[in-house]
């Protein structure tokens, strides 16, 4: 969930690391740091966002060609300017950073402890630079002790290391997210492409237990396992740095709202052969499973509702950190449709090893080629949406509604009618995030701005949109925001129900006479309706109007719901793009 960043070349390290690092702040942003190798390790490190921390603390003032750097996102100890990245060994010779959790820490501190180490933090990363410390206090290289010190820790990860007086930096990750990026002036390691994207766009994508050895001169990679060496091939990327940066808006969400008019149709234009490739799949399974998270877990509950009623087929909807309890169920008969913005989820990918050893077939969904989810999966499509920079998903969300649904079609038989209704949400998605609407929508934040609570329901597909909505609103807002099926409301929600209550109320023309019912039931208990509906009803105190899409309503009933958000969380004086306590790819468990 943290951010690393580490570079090795002829320019001056700390200012590319420094953009670097602004770059990589959606993945952590409680502290940062960096260390710089020149005369001696010299580290700057403290709490707060990148910014305040270099009015403080200046890091272009270091000087080096080699460096490492860091952004949090706390597991292990507080936010706090000891618990920062880089950690350093006790002789201030090697110094780490870390994406991930040391599983044995405490066996590990005690340890090396008993054999003199001193620890300063709280946190699980110190382990690494004092262990590699004490092996090479056996007589082991460098290169040795980073290989010795890494089989010794348990749990996901990926490190960078540096060590006085050696100009080279030690790479390595396992189920944790790292890649390179190869420049004309350097070489660059980092847990995503946006870090060093300005500069390259040639990108190597590491695997698993992979430990990389970065000189000014290139690159070598081993195997940490079998410890021979392997080939890792340079690839070239299409992504944008235009399209990593916020441009003229004021904040990342709400440019990855407006690009939605794009991203949908992006995510929709995909080859038929691989559409059918995986439609082919899900009629010959003996059984189907989604596996996501999050905003991934509601887009294939979503779909579920509609390929059960369209194409009369049973798909198993399963929380990917949920999934190990399903194991018992899988044969080599079964296909798990894995989706990811990120590819780097590690209950996904947790959810996806589990698959595998019961030899089923995988399929992913995801945003970020090379992730480490297209690397496991036999076949994988890519929702082509750009980076997505802000914490929330908004625009890999309704791709991904929008991917689903072209399968959708496709098992109907009907791929080319599914791109025609995709290709016409264009114009209605322009509409629903055009100046005129988002006015409207400031107005009913401002009622809304200072609620403690919030309730969202739906039926059918709407349910599902009905829980990604309140997932939006509470993630960054902070207004406990719950989601509903409209049937559930008598069997204890409504209980909870007082004068003045908001509850946004998703109607299709499918469930429009029950879903209304659902909402008199809460207005004679005095809630404030909020109809999200292609026409007025009296029963609504406000009304957000969207066009009945059928299948494609997940997607335009949520897209005003992101701007309410978005608005909501600038009422309330908070940042939306870095919603507290949260990051973008959740790496850990």
């Amino acid at each position: 969930m943290c951010g690393i960043i580490g570079y090795i070349g002829s320019h001056d390290a700390a200012p590319i690391l420094l953009k670097g690092l602004k770059h990589l702040d959606y993945r952590g942003y409680d502290s940062a740091g960096m260390a710089v190798l020149g005369n001696g390790i010299i580290i700057k490190k403290d709490m707060g966002k990148i910014e305040e921390i270099e009015k403080k603390l200046n890091f272009e003032n270091m000087s080096g060609e080699i460096g490492i750097a860091h952004t949090r996102w706390a597991t292990h100890g507080k936010v706090t300017q000891l618990n920062a990245h880089p950690h350093i060994s006790n002789n201030k010779k090697i110094s780490v950073v870390h994406n991930g959790i040391v599983e044995n820490f405490y066996e590990l501190k005690d340890f090396l402890m008993r054999n003199g180490f001193t620890f300063y933090s709280q946190t699980d990363t110190e382990i690494i630079p004092n262990l590699i410390e004490f092996e090479m206090r056996e007589a082991k290289s460098f290169e040795e002790a980073c290989k010795s010190a890494l089989k010794k820790i348990e749990g996901n990860y990926a490190v960078l290391v540096i060590y006085e007086p050696e100009e080279k930096i030690i790479a390595a990750r396992k189920g944790s997210p790292l890649l390179l990026g190869i420049s004309d002036h350097g070489i660059f390691a980092a847990s995503d492409i946006p870090a060093f994207l300005e500069h390259t766009k040639k990108v190597v994508y590491l695997y698993d237990n992979d430990f990389i050895v970065i000189t000014k001169n290139g690159f070598k990679a081993y195997n940490l396992v079998s410890m021979n060496e392997v080939k890792r091939p340079i690839d070239t990327i299409e992504w944008d740095m235009e399209k990593a940066r916020k441009g003229n808006f004021d904040h990342f969400m709400l440019k990855e709202i407006m690009e939605q008019v794009e991203t949908i149709q992006r995510a929709a234009s995909q080859y038929d052969e691989m559409i059918l490739f995986v439609t082919d799949a899900m009629k010959n399974a003996g059984g189907i499973f989604f596996v996501a998270c999050g905003s991934s877990y509601h887009a294939c509950l979503s779909a579920s509702y509609v390929m059960s009623k369209v194409c009369k087929l049973h798909v198993n909807v399963v929380l990917a950190s949920e999934f190990p309890n399903y194991e018992h169920f899988l044969t080599d008969k079964t296909l798990v449709i894995a989706v990811s913005q990120s590819g780097e989820t590690i209950d996904v990918l947790d959810a996806v090893k589990v698959a595998k050893e019961k030899n089923c077939k995988i399929i992913s969904i995801v945003n970020v080629m090379g992730s480490s989810l297209t690397r496991c999966s036999d076949k994988f499509l890519l929702l082509n949406s750009g980076p997505e920079i802000c914490v929330l998903s908004t625009k890999t969300y309704t791709s991904q509604i929008a991917l689903l649904d072209l399968i959708t079609y496709a098992l109907n038989g009907n791929i080319e009618n599914g791109k025609r209704k995709l290709k016409y949400l264009m114009n209605v998605t322009y509409n629903l995030t055009s100046a005129t609407t988002r006015g409207k929508l400031k107005k009913l934040a401002e009622d809304l701005k200072n609620k403690e609570h919030l309730f969202c329901i739906g039926r059918g597909q709407q349910y599902a949109t009905a829980l990604e909505a309140a997932l939006k609103i509470k993630e960054v807002s902070y207004i406990h925001a719950e989601a509903f099926a409209g049937g559930e409301l008598k069997h204890g929600t409504i209980a909870l129900i007082e004068n003045g209550t908001p509850c946004i109320v998703f109607v299709s023309e499918e469930n429009e006479k029950n879903i209304i019912s659902n909402a008199i039931e809460l207005k004679s208990r005095g809630a404030y309706i909020i109809g999200v509906s292609p026409k007025n009803n009296e029963v609504f105190d406000f009304w957000i109007k969207v066009p009945e899409a059928n299948s494609e309503n997940p997607i335009v009933q949520i897209i005003p719901i992101q701007i309410l958000a978005y608005q909501l969380a600038l009422l309330r004086g908070y940042d939306p793009d870095k919603p507290r306590n949260l990051a973008k790819s959740v790496t850990v468990k």
